[in-house]
């Protein structure tokens, strides 16, 4: 009467590399039923260690209108610090509530999940704000597992790139990243000076595990520029005033200390914001070339439920889930 499964993360590994086209139409429609008010999206609560202050546990609950309608709750790690052990810096569940009962239906693996949303919204933006799926040098900082699933997935969507040109401060981790590039047909180069990647880039990526800004001359970003600012916290407020912003939800965005949040409380406003992504894809608003257009996502729990339900729904239907019988104690009053 009431399953619950299972699903591990090599199996969503798996449905995600075979599926990353139908998880980037996903986000889109569920990035227009937010702005339609079809879902509920609370505020993250952030848990956070005295004596780890880089590191913090996310709560991020949601619930998404619909057919059938599902809420959920994502549970997402960041330790920054696992890098030099070369772990992971971010590990999560996601657990699927069943709408009409409450009852939870289902725990993933969610980390996979975490990376293909967040991949997938960064492809939807870089098309819209950029233009066109063609770029001739597309710039990525921070060469960790995130920027690689955004590469995924511009690949995956058949994005023509002439050269992507990458800088980390791990010399090994761009190395590794620009032969990952290589072997989905973009060649690619590894940049020490960080300026020196983002010069002429059509697109530049941020995937960073940066806790505060470290880019802070409103110069460095030219006209036109897409910066697909997805780390939220290496630009400096001067930067982001300086630029077109589009962020994925107002208020969840200027929170938590995020670039868009300093330069709120640096300007004592919020006029620098243009647009939501929601309304360039409507196209009720239109951005302007005469300045760097800076993408920023919080990241919202809607986004994790929608690709958490169709990973699963899809890996049930191929067999990739694991029922646990009995796994709630009791399922009548009496």
């Amino acid at each position: 009467m009431f399953p619950f499964h299972l699903m591990g993360g090599a199996h969503i590994r798996a449905v995600v590399e075979e599926s990353r086209p139908q998880i980037v139409d996903r986000v889109r429609e569920t990035y227009l039923a937010h702005h339609r008010g079809e879902t509920v999206n609370p505020n993250s609560y952030f848990l956070r260690f005295p004596e780890k202050p880089n590191a913090r546990i996310i709560a991020l609950p949601a619930f998404l209108r619909g057919e059938p309608g599902v809420a959920g709750i994502k549970w997402i790690a960041s330790f920054p610090d696992n890098v030099a052990r070369n772990v992971p810096r971010a590990s999560a569940v996601l657990v699927l509530n069943d709408f009409a009962t409450g009852y939870p239906f289902a725990c993933l693996e969610a980390a996979q999940i975490s990376a293909a949303r967040t991949a997938a919204s960064a492809a939807l933006a870089a098309e819209r704000i950029h233009g066109s799926r063609t770029a001739a040098r597309v710039a990525v900082i921070g060469a960790g597992i995130i920027a690689r699933n955004i590469l995924e997935f511009l690949a995956a969507l058949h994005w023509s790139i002439g050269h992507v040109v990458v800088h980390d401060t791990v010399a090994a981790y761009a190395r590794r990243y620009a032969d990952h590039a290589e072997s989905l047909g973009y060649p690619a180069t590894v940049a020490e000076p960080l300026a020196d990647a983002v010069t002429a880039a059509d697109i530049v990526l941020l995937a960073t595990t940066a806790t505060e800004p470290y880019l802070l001359d409103a110069g460095l970003f030219g006209a036109g520029q897409t910066v697909l600012n997805i780390s939220l916290r290496d630009l400096g407020p001067d930067v982001v005033a300086a630029a077109h912003n589009v962020v994925d939800d107002v208020d969840h965005c200027l929170t938590a200390g995020t670039s868009p949040h300093l330069a709120e409380q640096q300007l004592g406003h919020r006029d620098f914001i243009d647009a939501t992504l929601a309304q360039l894809l409507l196209d009720e608003v239109t951005l302007g070339r005469d300045k760097p257009r800076v993408f920023s996502p919080f990241g919202l729990g809607v986004l994790d439920l929608a690709v958490g339900l169709e990973i699963f729904t899809t890996g049930r239907d191929r067999g990739q889930v694991t029922a646990v019988p009995d796994f709630f104690g009791e399922v009548e009053r009496w």
